[in-house]
């Protein structure tokens, strides 16, 4: 039996697969690698009507390690296949020798091109490698990296991850960063061969003064996985042909509004997503609105989107663990891949974030609960009968009350006397400032309690929560339950967790706590798995 040197590792190899697929708390309908470790989304893309999606990955063990790139495809974005993997890092003396990081997949003149930051101790620098028609075996280029060094005189906090685009027949690149005592950053690039790299300076710089670190939208001394895009969900100016729409960021020339999304981060801290709305017109970004890409935090870390052959723009993020490492490293597997997401423009000028609707092919056993009014001062939790599960889809249309509260409780153990021993309770909250003409306000707050989440030690129970747009007190509320990850979706507005219940209650409720909400629709789906047979560390 092979056994790992690396510290961490207390798993055998040949274990691995087996003890990740034993986890009970493992999702079933959420990509997760076939073992070992898994962080950001990368190359994710359509080619050819296929869907590929790379990720950052270790099959060593449960730990950020001597990264890989994994690869899976998919037809559907629901059913996905391993591939082998895409990229290893090289010998020592290599650019990427300690690691093959974060990139994009960018589609050059009908060649398949992989940009990534290749790691070298401390060192992050830009590599690019060749695909075949296929997009299954990659050659590296024998001159990586393509770009020597960061920009020479910045002092920098850091220099990785990549969002590439064709513009004006020339390419264009952004190279996460940051500038000590600013703030992060995006570096600007220019080629016309995605091998020779012209410096253009900094897009945008943030301002890392502003705020506490604590703050859910402190924008970070460092920015990750930058990505940039029309703020219509747009890529390029011209429709996608028939080799496939691929890479992160469009050629944005007949967009009046853009977007830059990126990831803040501090001295090795991954702290959450956050986007500008703005203007990106010659070599800068002008910002104009921050916004919170996901109120989960870091719990929805490093998105990158692509436009498909229908134009849609399509996101996925990673899901960080909230329990202890060495929990997740005896489990033999760390890291989730969200469900893919589309983007839209909202009313106000923000995002508007929706799973993809391929994803009710996964629907199986359904239970439609009948419209009804629940006030606070109803004894007891409303019990929601016929309805329970660890692999749920639930769609509920809600009208709140000014000053109504209403709680969702999901993964559920109660005791002989109805009380919850665990739960994670999806909670929706209307303001009861009235305007000029006496309604109700038209905002509210979207708040995920994890308080009672899980009667195991050493995991992450801090709630999380942010506004929610509610006009005339309506919420369209759809929330997806997979074992231990949890994607909500209020009114458009994304919040995104990890909940680790150890009693494996299924059990839903809902009641008011605050005022009278009308049930207009619930509807409630279990859910489907995606892998069956037993997965390979190397496909």
């Amino acid at each position: 039996m092979t056994e790992l040197t690396h510290p961490l590792a207390t798993v055998p190899r040949d274990e691995l697969v087996a003890r990740a697929a034993a986890d009970p708390l493992r999702p079933r309908f959420h990509f997760v690698s076939p073992a070992g470790w898994l962080n950001d989304p990368n190359g994710v893309s359509q080619w050819e009507g296929t869907y590929h999606l790379f990720y950052q990955y270790n099959p060593e063990g449960a730990f950020h390690h001597r990264i890989l790139w994994g690869h899976a495809t998919s037809t559907d974005l629901v059913t996905w296949k391993d591939q082998p993997v895409a990229l290893s890092p090289g010998g020592p003396d290599s650019t990427d020798a300690d690691g093959c990081w974060s990139g994009v997949l960018v589609n050059d003149a009908g060649t398949p091109t992989i940009v990534y930051s290749g790691r070298h101790g401390e060192h992050e620098l830009p590599c690019v490698a060749i695909g075949s028609p296929d997009l299954l075996s990659w050659t590296k280029l024998p001159e990586n990296p393509v770009i020597a060094a960061p920009p020479a005189d910045v002092d920098i906090t850091a220099y990785r991850d990549h969002c590439v685009w064709e513009e004006g027949g020339r390419w264009r690149q952004l190279v996460g960063s940051g500038i000590r005592g600013r703030g992060g950053t995006a570096f600007l690039y220019e080629s016309t061969d995605l091998r020779t790299w012209e410096y253009l300076g900094p897009l945008c710089i943030g301002d890392s003064s502003r705020g506490a670190r604590t703050d859910p939208d402190w924008t970070g001394t460092m920015w990750e996985c930058v990505d940039l895009f029309r703020a219509d969900g747009g890529a390029p100016g011209q429709l996608p042909d028939a080799s496939g729409a691929l890479g992160g960021a469009p050629s944005l020339l007949d967009g009046d509004s853009h977007v830059l999304v990126f990831s803040a981060w501090d001295d090795g801290v991954t702290h959450h997503p956050l986007y500008w709305t703005g203007r990106y017109s010659g070599d800068v970004f002008e910002p104009h609105a921050l916004h919170r890409l996901d109120y989960g935090g870091r719990y929805f870390y490093a998105p990158q989107s692509f436009q498909d052959e229908s134009g849609r723009r399509i996101m996925f993020g990673w899901l960080q663990e909230g329990r202890e490492a060495d929990t997740s490293v005896e489990a033999g597997w760390s890291g989730v891949m969200s469900l893919p997401r589309v983007v839209s423009p909202d009313s106000d000028g923000s995002l508007f974030f929706a799973p993809v609707p391929e994803i009710a092919a996964l629907r199986r056993e359904h239970v439609s609960v009948a419209p009804d009014v629940i006030a606070a001062s109803a004894s007891g939790p409303g019990a929601v009968t016929g309805v329970s599960g660890l692999q749920l889809d639930l769609e509920l249309e809600l009208e709140l009350d000014p000053g109504a509260v209403v709680r969702l409780g999901v993964l559920e153990t109660r005791d002989a006397d109805g009380t919850a021993i665990e739960q994670t309770a999806v909670e929706l909250s209307r303001e009861d400032a009235s305007d000029s003409n006496g309604a109700g306000s038209s905002h509210g707050t979207l708040r995920l309690d994890r308080t009672r989440s899980s009667l195991e030690g050493g995991v992450d129970t801090d709630s999380r929560e942010g506004p929610v747009p509610m006009p005339g007190g309506r919420v369209s509320l759809r929330v997806i339950v997979d074992r231990s990850a949890v994607e909500i979706f209020a009114n458009g507005k994304p919040l995104t967790a990890r909940v680790y219940p150890r009693l494996g209650g299924g059990g839903i409720s809902l009641d008011a706590t605050e005022g009278t909400t009308r049930v207009v629709r619930f509807d409630a789906w279990t859910m489907g798995e995606i892998f069956g047979s037993e997965r390979l560390l190397f496909p």
